[in-house]
């Protein structure tokens, strides 16, 4: 394994750099808004779709569909994306995707309002909406170490996660409202604005030119795909971590965006199912606050251990139909969440050269993403031919094992916290 290392282990003795340091610096705090205001969005999105589909069939099959299909253009077309953000200006980038996700969120809006929605229709504009955040993901993950120092990169991290969680509570919440009263389409009306906003704030972005060749003296595309791959394949800590997400988000994404609103409509009702993805997203809150003082020489091994947590609100709503059960699960499961996530990449930025940070994060959400769309499509007939509940089961102790699989990597329990 090799690491390219900004800067000694910490001791524990260095002084603790301020909560709000990233905030002094204004191209971080325009990329904390565009961020937080697509959040919004993007929090009422996935309940108002997932109702949308299921009162236009009432299909858990057909609702996976429409997911996965998002999920796979997202996987096939993400390593361009990061490509793209390694030649292109990043903030640009985010600019041209949050339009053209905005117009895809805009069209769903108005054909589930007008009633002129179909399943061909909304698979083909999940697909083109998986296209655009395969194009922005690896910009906007790997933007943040050119808006901040690197000594305050963990507290940057933090403050990110911090920011767009609170716009999830208040977005899960309004979902569930909305759904309930209003309807699904005005639900993805509110995702279609938060897009055009975000691409407004995201231009606003300025950040120090680098370097790099201009974009026709340097290798091919491909070219500089191989170069990305060998840049992750040669930190065994990353691509096991990858690995072992790939498992994992593909059991969370089955259960939690097919099967729980499936179990919610059986059970406690949409209302309730926005309130319980509202509470994970204050558990992350927590977690990020926390997560913004960790101080540990092992900060990724620390985060993985937390992994263990995503297993809790699979298996409860395995397990139970108890409000007060699902709503303790999921806090627990969104601190847990947190606490990997803002290591993981602190993690990946001290440890990848910035000029390859986007390549390797679109490897990274690659693996990490590559299972979803078989996990959101098998939901359902696995559903319909074990039941939904232990389904459900089964996908927690999947979790579960690709955790403990990650764990028993030497190069994760033993790598260094850079800064």
């Amino acid at each position: 394994m090799t690491d390219t290392v900004a800067a000694p282990p910490a001791t524990g003795d260095e002084p603790r750099p301020g909560m709000l340091a990233p905030l002094r610096h204004a191209p971080f705090r325009f990329l904390v808004a565009g961020r937080t205001t697509t959040m919004l969005g993007n929090a009422v999105a996935p309940i108002a779709l997932a109702f949308a589909v299921l009162d236009l069939t009432g299909s858990a099959r057909d609702l996976g569909l429409v997911v996965g299909a998002r999920s796979l253009f997202n996987v096939i077309f993400i390593l361009f994306g990061g490509v793209i953000a390694d030649r292109l200006p990043r903030h640009l980038v985010m600019v041209g995707a949050s339009v053209l996700a905005g117009a895809t969120q805009a069209t769903v809006a108005v054909t589930v309002l007008t009633g002129t929605a179909t399943i061909p229709l909304l698979l083909g504009l999940s697909a083109v909406n998986g296209i655009a955040a395969a194009v922005s993901f690896p910009a906007i993950s790997a933007i943040v170490p050119q808006t901040v120092p690197a000594a305050i990169l963990q507290q940057a991290n933090a403050i990110n996660r911090l920011a767009f969680n609170s716009a999830m509570i208040a977005g899960s919440s309004l979902g569930g409202v909305l759904v309930a009263t209003a309807g699904p389409g005005w639900g993805l009306a509110v995702d279609a604005g938060t897009f055009f906003l975000a691409g407004l704030l995201f231009a606003l972005v300025r950040i120090p030119k680098t370097d790099q060749p201009p974009v026709l003296d340097r290798p091919g595309i491909f070219a500089e795909m191989r170069h990305g791959w060998t840049a992750f394949i040669s930190r065994t800590w990353l691509w096991v971590v990858v690995a072992g997400f790939c498992v994992i988000n593909a059991a969370l994404s089955g259960s939690v965006s097919v099967l729980g609103p499936v179990v919610a409509d059986a059970s406690f009702g949409r209302t309730t199912w926005g309130l319980i993805l509202a509470v994970e997203t204050a558990g992350m809150i927590a977690g990020a606050l926390v997560a913004m003082r960790v101080r540990v020489g092992r900060l990724l091994f620390y985060g993985v251990l937390w992994c263990l947590g995503d297993v809790l609100l699979v298996l409860a709503l395995g397990l139970t139909s108890t409000v007060l059960v699902l709503l303790l699960a999921g806090f627990a499961v969104g601190f847990a969440l947190e606490q990997f996530t803002v290591a993981w990449d602190t993690t990946m930025q001290e440890h990848v050269p910035s000029d390859m940070l986007a390549r390797v994060y679109s490897y990274d959400m690659l693996g990490s993403i590559l299972a979803l769309p078989i996990g959101q499509v098998a939901a359902g007939p696995l559903a319909e031919h074990f039941g939904t509940r232990h389904t459900l089961v089964g996908a927690a102790a999947v979790i579960a094992v690709a955790t403990i699989a990650m764990l028993f990597s030497r190069d994760v329990r033993q790598l260094r916290h850079a800064v």
